[in-house]
């Protein structure tokens, strides 16, 4: 098996809607029903990470079976974090949002991980409190639960924060 990490093109859009079906069903499967209704993430959103140079797919032997998006800071819905606190609030980092695969490829979180600390040591990560698969995940990498932060909608989405220098 070959794992390549690339970013994503305008040709990949309906792989990558493809997994993003496929992850919202393992969410839906896992009690993590809230998150990502029926028009979330859309083609404007993978557009929009696209035209940011922040949207990447894993591709397995040809065939793209997770995407991800890896974007710079700022992110203006860290601005603010509630009952806690980053751990280094001075320096850039990335954020990495919308992590998605099919269910049965596996340590698509692992790839990603390795991919993203090599391109930056400073990265933030939130997820929905009833995501209880990407809470372990973020966890067992490293990472530290910070606080809560806001989306722009003014849902609640729990932060976290790793820092390796």
């Amino acid at each position: 098996m070959k794992r390549i990490i690339r970013e994503a093109r305008p040709s990949d859009m309906t792989e990558i809607m493809q997994v993003m079906t496929a992850a919202k069903a393992i969410m839906r499967q896992s009690g993590n029903i809230h998150q990502w209704g029926e028009d979330y993430p859309s083609k404007t959103v993978i557009t929009a990470d696209m035209e940011k140079h922040g949207a990447y797919v894993i591709e397995e032997n040809g065939q793209v079976v997770a995407y991800f998006a890896f974007l710079p800071s700022p992110e203006p819905t860290y601005s603010t974090i509630h009952d806690g606190e980053w751990i280094d609030d001075t320096q850039p980092y990335h954020v990495i949002h919308r992590i998605t695969s099919y269910p049965h490829v596996h340590d698509i979180f692992s790839s990603i991980m390795d991919y993203c600390f090599s391109q930056d040591t400073n990265i933030r990560i939130d997820t929905h409190r009833d995501n209880h698969i990407m809470q372990h995940n973020t966890l067992k990498h490293g990472f530290t639960y910070c606080g809560i932060i806001h989306l722009l909608s003014g849902d609640e989405r729990l932060a976290y924060q790793k820092a390796t220098k």
